[in-house]
């Protein structure tokens, strides 16, 4: 069962009469500083939203630096708050390099839109070159009847059906076969 008539059982012997009471100087602040930079470096390692994680870096230095002077004044332990400082500056430097990172992308990124135009455009024209000059053939078989479509999109095949249509010309190419095999 606890004693709860002493006050400092869990905080060390009493200071001696003419002694300043001693407090834990900044060790609650080196646990902020320490749990804000983790959660700095787990957001700075992580793209595009590593470029947030300058704010609470800074933050995290600053407990760290404050409560680092307050451990100085009292000789308190200082384990966390240098833990806390260490990985502050560590997380902030990674946040830093992917925003001049980014900031590189950003520079040359307006080269970028003039190249793949010229990219799609070459592809289009390839294609539909392509399917100018292309040549369709179907065959389809149900049991013994055979139907076979034949059918060029040759630009200049196709100008020279419109012609002979415009004539009254028919051409045999026009007819569909249906054959029992």
């Amino acid at each position: 069962m606890e004693d709860l008539s002493n006050p400092n059982q869990y905080n060390g012997p009493a200071p001696g009469p003419g002694q300043p009471e001693r407090q834990p100087g900044g060790q609650n602040l080196g646990v902020a500083a320490l749990i804000t930079a983790i959660i700095t470096f787990i957001l700075a390692v992580i793209p595009c939203i590593g470029l947030m994680a300058v704010i609470p870096g800074i933050i995290a230095i600053v407990l760290a630096s404050v409560g680092l002077s307050q451990a100085s004044k009292n000789d308190s332990p200082r384990g966390i708050l240098v833990a806390g400082l260490i990985i502050g500056i560590v997380a902030t430097l990674i946040s830093f390099s992917q925003i001049f990172v980014a900031g590189e992308i950003a520079r040359k990124a307006d080269k970028w839109p003039g190249k793949i135009e010229k990219i799609v455009d070459d592809v289009q024209k390839d294609v539909m070159k392509e399917i100018e000059d292309a040549n369709i053939d179907i065959r389809i078989q149900n049991g013994d009847d055979i139907v076979e479509i034949r059918t060029s999109v040759d630009k200049t095949e196709r100008v020279k059906t419109l012609e002979e249509l415009e004539m009254g010309k028919t051409s045999d190419d026009d007819t569909t076969l249906i054959r029992p095999e």
